[in-house]
């Protein structure tokens, strides 16, 4: 009751404060998200869905965002093939839900035409709103700088959250980790393991990728003890996508900038199996079975978590219809979902694959015309990140292309490209990143990074 109440003070304090400085409430909204998913967080008032903290905090805000952009008479300058993109992955997140709604079927049949319409309209449209927002506010260094903690402190809280509730004495064995983490990160954090590992293992990067953004000694040494927290903390979520996307992203930064530290990645095996043996087991799991005969065999279904499985069975859905696919919530209205249950005994209601879950919901177009705005996303970031004119733009870019390449990697063996609430940081750093861009390439190399103000701003 007591943590309630508190939850509903900070909303009511960064609610008014809006009106005054409706920056400020943003950040305070960006670090909501770090507890957006705990059971403790209220989901709704008297029963009214989508009526809840985090909602009542971002309509305050977004109002006064508007009211002020108006009187400050700000200029909306994204480029406009973005503009474009943007409102192109809009229109097949919406197109999508059209084709649900119009082809519902047996299996969502209990489902309420509001709630369909909160959850798979509302609720993904709005996590990318507050990225929004700071792209068009950000346009000092002092802003940028505080954007850029805020976005990284989400990840920081949702680590600390992991080690409280994962002690290094889980991580002794991988199997006895991965059952500690399925149930104990869902049940005490809210966000699903899988989920969580892929969130700390961009986040540990993008806070590394920050450093030259901060100019005293200490803030560095304080962003780098971040990093071992964060990592520290995905290493106890067992989630081994998770493990995957850390050390990809890793390799790709310093391949692209951090060339030393390459010569520091043998080390990095040798710690995992020295500190968290644990770790070690669980990514290796499946590769050391045993066949009747006791000789060592690799067990493609434990590797894979059952994706052999079922990645063929979508692959031949998506056949079936591969231009436009099936609309949103493909696996489940077409039946495959309980088909897989029925058949093997497996609880599958996602592709367990970004790319085939967005192919099979919107086809081949859906898919061409989407995935280019991550490319030109990535394109954009890691150009601003090997960029040698201002720390802003290592930093920020930095931060965009460790976070965007969690997802899309990670996106290999589960995720979705559907804005959810764990995407907020990452959507944030992309429209961060388009801020300095402009500033950097449209403004003219002559005048530096976030170095222009807004009227009224700080």
């Amino acid at each position: 009751m007591i943590r309630v109440l508190l939850v509903w003070i900070y909303v009511g304090v960064l609610s008014v404060n809006a009106w005054r400085d409706w920056f400020a409430s943003a950040c305070g909204l960006i670090l909501m998200i770090a507890a957006i998913e705990h059971p403790d967080m209220p989901k709704n008032i008297a029963g009214i869905q989508g009526l809840n903290p985090w909602n009542v905090l971002m309509v305050f805000t977004v109002a006064a965002w508007l009211l002020t952009r108006r009187r400050e008479k700000l200029i909306w300058d994204m480029p406009r093939h973005v503009v474009v993109m943007l409102l192109v992955y809009l229109l097949v997140v919406l197109v999508a839900f059209a084709r649900m709604m119009a082809e519902r079927g047996p299996y969502l049949a209990g489902e309420s035409v509001p709630s369909l319409i909160s959850e798979y309209i509302i609720n993904t449209v709005k996590w990318v709103v507050p990225g929004l927002m700071l792209f068009d506010g950000c346009r000092s260094r002092r802003r940028l700088t505080i954007a850029v903690v805020c976005v990284l402190a989400v990840y920081f809280l949702l680590a600390v959250q992991v080690i409280r509730w994962m002690p290094l004495s889980s991580a002794t064995s991988g199997f006895g980790l991965m059952l500690r983490s399925r149930k104990i990160i869902a049940n005490e954090i809210g966000f699903h393991a899988v989920n969580m590992s892929m969130l700390l293992a961009g986040g540990s990067w993008a806070v590394l990728a920050a450093t030259p953004l901060l100019r005293r000694r200490w803030q560095k040494l304080v962003a780098v003890g971040a990093f071992f927290v964060i990592a520290l903390g995905q290493a106890l979520t067992a989630g081994r996508m998770g493990y995957v996307t850390w050390f990809v992203v890793g390799l790709i930064l310093c391949s692209l900038r951090w060339r030393v530290y390459l010569l520091l990645a043998p080390l990095v095996p040798m710690l995992i199996v020295l500190i968290l043996p644990g770790t070690a087991d669980r990514l290796l799991q499946g590769f050391e079975a045993r066949d009747v005969k006791g000789e060592a065999v690799s067990d493609d279904y434990e590797i894979t978590s059952g994706r052999n499985i079922i990645w063929p069975l979508v692959i031949e859905k998506i056949k079936k219809s591969p231009t436009v696919g099936y609309g949103r919530l493909a696996m489940r209205r077409t039946g495959l979902a309980n088909e897989i249950v029925e058949t093997y005994a497996e609880g599958f209601d996602h592709p367990h694959n970004a790319y085939l879950e967005w192919t099979m919901d919107n086809g081949v177009i859906g898919f061409m015309l989407v995935m280019p705005f991550y490319a030109m996303m990535v394109w954009y970031a890691a150009r601003l990140f090997v960029d040698r004119g201002d720390p802003a733009c290592t930093a920020v870019g930095g931060v965009a292309l460790a976070l965007l390449l969690a997802l899309l990697v990670a996106g290999m063996g589960s995720q979705t490209f559907y804005p959810r609430e764990g995407a907020v940081g990452m959507w944030c750093a992309l429209m961060l990143m388009l801020r300095v861009y402009v500033q950097r390439f449209r403004v003219g190399a002559a005048g530096r990074v976030a170095g222009v103000r807004p009227a009224g701003g700080s």
